[in-house]
């Protein structure tokens, strides 16, 4: 089944949107932006892709790129933070989508950090830094919904995040996954503004 898919990203990471869009074979009905708005005022922008893009699209695919983060350095992340506070918001007109990070290239090292020993259980975690040195507030609040355990299964969860080589292996599985988490109880847990 085809989901419409709305894309999230940086303008510098416009390429791998493009590879996205042009050269993976999947089934997906493409709602995102493909030019910009022309207009500065940022509210109208918004409204715009709200209405014309997010408000039928059912997955997000977020890119997370080095220019992605909530504290990247003189980064206006405006876009992107609204774009996900959209795809959360579940209202009138606007169902809630799922959501998917993919982590570009540049950025493996940043947040797939291997595995250690936890210190509270014992048991060895696959250890991913998702915070605001890689990603934005609405992204890594989402991905790490407060448990008051030590670790998150997928379960625990409402984004998924891949890296982008497992991304273009097999698209459709990644977001079929984001897709379904929204009938999951977790969507039940999730903050639009963290």
């Amino acid at each position: 089944m085809a989901h419409k898919c709305f894309i999230s990203f940086k303008t510098q990471d416009h390429e791998f949107k493009k590879y996205i869009h042009d050269e993976l074979d999947i089934d997906m009905i493409d709602k995102s932006l493909h030019e910009p708005i022309n207009s500065d005022d940022e509210d109208y922008i918004m409204r715009k892709i709200r209405e014309n893009y997010l408000s039928d699209s059912t997955v997000t695919i977020f890119l997370i790129g080095t220019k992605s983060a909530e504290n990247a350095f003189l980064e206006n992340q405006t876009f992107i933070k609204r774009e996900l506070q959209a795809s959360l918001y579940h209202g009138a007109n606007n169902t809630k989508n799922g959501i998917l990070g993919v982590v570009l290239p540049d950025m493996n090292n940043s947040i797939f950090l291997g595995s250690d020993n936890c210190s509270t259980c014992g048991n060895s975690h696959t250890i991913v830094k998702i915070n605001d040195d890689t990603s934005i507030t609405e992204f890594s609040y989402n991905y790490y919904i407060p448990n008051n355990k030590c670790s998150w299964t997928e379960d625990d969860r409402y984004c998924i995040l891949t890296s982008w080589e497992k991304f273009c292996e097999n698209p459709n599985y990644y977001i079929d996954q984001a897709f379904d988490k929204r009938t999951r109880a977790i969507s039940a847990y999730t903050k639009v503004r963290p």
